[in-house]
């Protein structure tokens, strides 16, 4: 099989994840399911990058951010000790909308995702395969300009790369369950 690298948004797959669990009533281990995607795809994992961004901390934490906190510290830890793993951080911002309700967002992650696509021809010079998992149509771009390695990208819950006439809700489940 060929080798690839998998770039994630760990906000978005957190949430493909999360719905395909509670479909099936079962856990899915977090590492196994990109195994999954790309054994689905006929491809060997090679490198895997997570982003993410770190809960939003106040001045003075509350409870509910120091327990955030502490399972996002927990994820990175686990994926910072494997050395097929690059885990790269945004920032996370807090936002005052104007009827005063408060809105999260990552800053960041996407510049970062885009930085690191620019380099993989140069880093991983043997990879000709790349499985993006994101939910941003800031990619589009990247998508249009194939000239040097393969790329399937993941999102919007669309269709599959493998077979267009299936959807990619199908794909995931697929690839996560497979």
């Amino acid at each position: 099989m060929e080798a690839c690298v998998v770039f994630t948004d760990r906000g978005f797959f957190k949430l493909v994840k999360k719905e395909f669990e509670i479909k099936e009533k079962k856990k899915k281990k977090f590492l196994q399911t990109f195994r999954n995607i790309c054994k689905n795809e006929k491809l060997n994992l090679k490198h895997l990058f997570v982003y993410d961004a770190p809960p939003f901390q106040s001045r003075i934490p509350t409870k509910l951010e120091n327990i955030l906190r502490k399972k996002y510290d927990n994820i990175k830890k686990m994926l910072d000790k494997r050395s097929w793993i690059t885990f790269r951080e945004g920032r996370c911002q807090k936002i005052f909308n104007e009827n005063n309700t408060i809105t999260f967002n990552q800053k960041g992650v996407n510049s970062l995702i885009v930085m690191d696509l620019m380099t993989i021809l140069v880093d991983y010079s043997d990879i000709k395969n790349i499985i993006l998992i994101a939910s941003d149509s800031d990619f589009v771009p990247v998508e249009d300009d194939r000239n040097f390695f393969k790329l399937i990208i993941l999102d919007n819950f669309e269709m599959s790369p493998s077979d267009p006439s299936g959807s990619l809700d199908d794909f995931l489940l697929e690839g996560i369950y497979g």
